[in-house]
């Protein structure tokens, strides 16, 4: 019988092992509780049947179905969230972002040179990736072939610096629509998404392939160009700063702000100091409340601000946060986000969009 209130786990991967290492984990979480494991889909099937349970983990290599399989066939008949559990290999990366791209919440790393202590030691980040996906809604995404772009901007207004955007879960895909329907030539866009690492330069790879806009993982000190997408590296905050020449990327390794590193709050100031108000601040899907404070500041600093709405996160929880807290000037739906990206970034006389809320 399972515990009041906290979120039902059934974990499904063929090795024993990891079967009991993430359970072990996933126990010590006091949101979440592992009322069964499963060694294959066709188990697993049964299982989620018998015990309904709120969020899947779910492995991508398995006999007799493999993982991937699996999870188009489960969006159908029982549409529950999924966590992925990969190896970090260039194949398993890859079948993890398919997986993002079909539906599942979050992407697990499962380390290739010693996968038990690997999960052990990253227990509390699995955790709450599990936890946040169990509260997820299970919208689906919009497929990943898109309507072509817009021409190349001729030109960006006056005092259009720096857009800068933050999100977590259900944030890869939120990013991957919003970013699909952008053209190239739009001010240097800096970004920082929660992922567990390895994803990141595979994330930004498949991205800068299916965007007009230039996307890659950003370096420290290089200066930010129109036209390009600077995510985040793994584990590093992503600052940006004015120097002589314009605004420039700076990496940090300080400790983690809001529980995350990188911090989407941590770019949001730097934007609001180095920008003031020639910069727009965009809060996306995500657990927690990392953002919400750096967006605020952003807005006193005269920034215009947007978060997702309700309806179309897929944890509303970074965008209430920052509502909440008065941060943004209008939550918005996710497909109306690249009208306002453009409307902000060419028109000279783009006004703030009003707080009242319809």
């Amino acid at each position: 019988m399972s515990s009041p209130g906290r979120k039902k786990v059934l974990v499904v991967d063929d090795s024993p092992l990891i079967r009991r290492v993430l359970t072990l984990v996933l126990q010590r979480h006091p949101g979440l509780e592992v009322v069964g494991t499963a060694g294959d889909p066709y188990e697993a099937r049964e299982q989620i049947r018998a015990l309904a349970p709120d969020v899947l983990t779910l492995d991508v290599e398995m006999p007799r179905m493999d993982g991937l399989t699996f999870l188009g066939k489960l969006r159908k008949a029982h549409p529950i969230p999924v966590v992925m559990v990969s190896s970090l290999t260039a194949k398993g990366t890859a079948t993890a972002l398919d997986a993002l791209a079909m539906g599942a919440v979050d992407v697990i790393g499962k380390p290739e040179l010693d996968p038990l202590q690997g999960l052990e030691a990253m227990g509390s980040e699995i955790a709450e990736a599990v936890y946040a996906a169990a509260q997820a809604s299970t919208r689906t995404p919009a497929p990943s072939p898109a309507p072509p772009a817009p021409p190349p901007l001729a030109r960006i207004a006056p005092g259009r610096q720096l857009i800068a955007i933050g999100a977590s879960t259900g944030g890869t895909e939120a990013l991957r629509e919003v970013f699909q329907a952008l053209p190239a030539g739009l001010p240097p866009i800096a970004v920082v998404q929660h992922m567990l690492p390895g994803f990141t330069e595979a994330f930004a790879a498949r991205l800068d392939r299916l965007c007009a806009p230039k996307v890659k993982v950003a370096d420290a000190g290089e200066p930010l160009q129109s036209g390009v997408i600077y995510l985040a590296p793994s584990g590093r905050h992503l600052r940006v700063e004015r120097r002589p020449g314009g605004l420039q990327a700076r990496l940090g390794d300080t400790s983690p702000v809001s529980r995350h590193r990188p911090s989407a709050t941590v770019l949001f100031e730097s934007a609001a100091e180095a920008c003031r108000g020639k910069a727009l601040g965009i809060i996306l899907t995500g657990m927690g409340d990392d953002g919400a404070a750096g967006l605020l500041r952003m807005r006193e600093a005269g920034a215009a601000t947007l978060g997702q709405d309700e309806a179309t996160c897929v944890v509303y929880g970074m965008p209430k946060v920052a509502f909440l807290l008065g941060a943004v000037d209008r939550q918005i739906p996710l497909d109306a986000l690249p009208r306002h990206i453009l409307a902000w970034s060419t028109e000279p006389r783009f006004e703030h969009p009003s707080q009242d809320i319809p």
